[in-house]
Formats: structure tokens, C-alpha cells, sequence
């Protein structure tokens, strides 16, 4: 069983792999900024890859790629790394994280639709019974009575395009990834979304907060830890689901962070568990097991 849906575990890696780094960029991003932490933490996973490659392959950077690959994951790591998380950043500013992240839960479904348009990829009925499910589960465990209906138009554009900077991604990823590396495939997306924010930093003459932000000790073990579970293992992962199984699929799996990030959150934040999220959470944990029937 294991073989025959291995992408479909890697779905639920990746998704236990962002709850870790969600966690941990959130206490980081407190003490340094949001801004410093994208930047230090595509840095890291850069090194952080190229270590694994240069033992697992012999080679630091994705030297042996071929301009194809380089082109179409690096237009990936520009519009997933670099605009869909600048935006969905900037939204958390205008609605809030909680709405923000509801709204981001459109992204399994925006990923399957391109990915039926663009990559050929259709859904049989039990898959798209398992998405609908997964998705009622995760707007129910972060939704609550106090949320408010009329969401601001602007906040709501910034999140729907942070949700479709990552469909974009991960459906340029496997368009340009095919049969490589996964590991060196996510150090191409890492290295052109770095690229980005370094040129965003420039213009915005935010180098000497970079610097500053280097020397918090605590902050930067934060974002070490992120690194490692975010763009490094969890993006990995993330590219070798969508290489073993449709984008659909391995986006909705990958989409239950929400969930798994309930009871850690609540330890380490001192959050209430409310009945709704253990309810939303049944409810999407039985919706992404029908991808294993």
C-alpha cells in the first residue's frame, strides 16, 4: 500500500513539515520581521539542500539541470517562493491570518483545475469527493462565529493571490521538474526566489535590518529550524508528491497544515482548542483518507 501511494504520504509529509515551519517562522517572524525571515530562510535551505545533494549526488548547486528545467522551476520559484508568499504576508496585514489562511485553502482546488488545463490531469470522482471534504474540514477548524462575512475586497485579493501563486507553483514545478532530483529542483525555486527578495530588499534599502537580523540568537534558531522543515524537507517532499501523484491530490494532502498545526499551536502559544477544530479536523482527516482507499 505504501508504494502504490507514496505521493500521496508525501502529501501528508509535506503538510507536517509546514506545520513545524509554520510554527517557527511565526516566533521568528515576531522578534525579525517577515521580510528578514523569507530571505534568511531561503538562504538557509539553499545550504541546506546543496549539503544533501553534494552526498547524494556529488554536486553543491543543480549544475546538470538543463536550461528547460532551470527556465520553468525558476519561474516557479519566482511566482511561488517570491510572490505568493509576499502576498499572502501582506494580507495577513489587511484580514488577519486566520481569514487569510481560509482564503488560502482554495489552492488544492486552483491546483487541480490548472492542472487539469495544463498538465492533462483529471480527477476521478472519488478524488474530487476527497477534495471537496478535505477542504469543507479545513474551512471548518479555522472558521469561528465572531469571523466576519464582508471581507475586505483588497485582503482578500492579496490572500486568492497568495493561494494562486502556490497552485502556479507547484503546477510549473512539475512541468519543469519531470523525472529530476526533487531536492535540486527545490534548490532552483529556493535560489530564484532568493534572487527576488534580494532585489526587493535593495530597492527597499532593508539590507542593514538583514544584517541586524542575523544577530538575534534566538530568532535565527527559529529560523534554522523552519528552514529545515520548509523549504527544505517539507518543499522537497512537496515536489516529489507532485512527481508521484496529480498536483490535486498532492496539493489538498499538502493543505492540511490547519489542522496538524492545532494541538502544537496550542502548546506552544497557550491557544484554546475549540470544538469546531476537532470537528473540521475528523472531517478533512477522513476526506484525505479516501485518497488511500
Amino acid at each position: 500500500m505504501f508504494q502504490s501511494h507514496i505521493g500521496e504520504f508525501a502529501g501528508l509529509g509535506v503538510s507536517v513539515c509546514w506545520t513545524m515551519s509554520a510554527l517557527f517562522f511565526e516566533k521568528a517572524g515576531h522578534k525579525i520581521g517577515s521580510l528578514s525571515v523569507n530571505f534568511i530562510r531561503l538562504l538557509f535551505a539553499i545550504g541546506f539542500l546543496g549539503i544533501t545533494t553534494f552526498f547524494s549526488r556529488g554536486i553543491f548547486l543543480p549544475t546538470d539541470a538543463t536550461s528547460y528545467q532551470w527556465f520553468w522551476l525558476g519561474l516557479s520559484g519566482f511566482i511561488g517562493f517570491f510572490l505568493g508568499d509576499m502576498l499572502l504576508f501582506q494580507s495577513y496585514m489587511v484580514i488577519g491570518s486566520r481569514t487569510a489562511t481560509l482564503v488560502m485553502s482554495l489552492a488544492p482546488m486552483l491546483t487541480a483545475i490548472i492542472g487539469w488545463f495544463f498538465l492533462d490531469e483529471i480527477l476521478s470522482t472519488k478524488s474530487i469527493i476527497a477534495i471537496i471534504v478535505s477542504l469543507s474540514g479545513i474551512i471548518i477548524a479555522i472558521s469561528n462565529r465572531k469571523m466576519k462575512l464582508n471581507i475586505p475586497f483588497k485582503g482578500f485579493l492579496l490572500a486568492f493571490g497568495g493561494a494562486l501563486g502556490q497552485a502556479i507553483g507547484l503546477i510549473l514545478s512539475k512541468k519543469g521538474m519531470g523525472h529530476y532530483d526533487p531536492v535540486s529542483a527545490t534548490q532552483i525555486r529556493a535560489i530564484f526566489g532568493l534572487i527576488s527578495f534580494g532585489i526587493l530588499i535593495t530597492i527597499l534599502r532593508r539590507w542593514p535590518k538583514i544584517q541586524q537580523a542575523f544577530t538575534h540568537t534566538s530568532a535565527m534558531k527559529s529560523v534554522t529550524v523552519g528552514a529545515i522543515f520548509g523549504p527544505f524537507i517539507g518543499v522537497a517532499l512537496g515536489l516529489f508528491a507532485i512527481q508521484q501523484t496529480k498536483t490535486g491530490i498532492a496539493s489538498t494532502l499538502m493543505a492540511l497544515v490547519p489542522i496538524f498545526i492545532i494541538v502544537p499551536s496550542a502548546i506552544m502559544f497557550k491557544e484554546k482548542i475549540r470544538p469546531q477544530q476537532v470537528i473540521g479536523a475528523v472531517i478533512s482527516i477522513a476526506g484525505a483518507s479516501l485518497f488511500f482507499i
